[in-house]
C-alpha cells in the first residue's frame, strides 16, 4: 500500500490532501477566474504533485522517485483542482450571464427558460 501512497497513508493525508489539496483547489479557482481551459490543470497538478512528493522525501523520508504514489497525487490533485474549476466557472456563469444561465448546482450550471 505504500506504494501509492508514498511514505504512508498519514502523510498522503496530510501532505496531498489537505496541504496540496487546498492549494489545487485554489489553482482550479484561479484558472476559472482567469477564463482559462480546464486542460491546462493537468500540467500545472503535475508540478504540485511532483512538490507533494519531494516534501514527503524531505520531510518525512518517503521515496523520491515512486512513479506509483507520484500518479495518485496527481490524479487526486487533478480531481481537486477540477472540482474547485467547476465551482469557479458554475458561479462565474451565473453571475456574468444572469440573463442567459442559473446555477444548478455546485458545480453546474444551466439555460435560463
Amino acid at each position: 500500500m505504500d506504494a501509492f501512497f508514498g511514505g504512508g497513508f498519514w502523510t498522503f493525508f496530510g501532505l496531498t490532501l489537505v496541504l496540496f489539496g487546498g492549494a489545487s483547489w485554489m489553482m482550479g479557482q484561479a484558472l476559472a477566474l482567469t477564463w482559462r481551459s480546464v486542460g491546462q490543470l493537468v500540467p500545472y497538478a503535475g508540478l504540485l504533485a511532483a512538490t507533494d512528493r519531494f516534501l514527503d522525501f524531505a520531510l518525512f523520508g518517503g521515496p523520491l522517485l515512486a512513479a506509483g504514489a507520484f500518479l495518485m497525487a496527481w490524479i487526486v490533485l487533478v480531481a481537486i483542482a477540477v472540482a474547485g474549476f467547476r465551482a469557479t466557472r458554475a458561479g462565474q456563469m451565473a453571475a456574468q450571464y444572469p440573463w442567459l444561465f442559473e446555477r444548478s448546482g455546485p458545480f453546474s450550471w444551466r439555460t435560463r427558460t
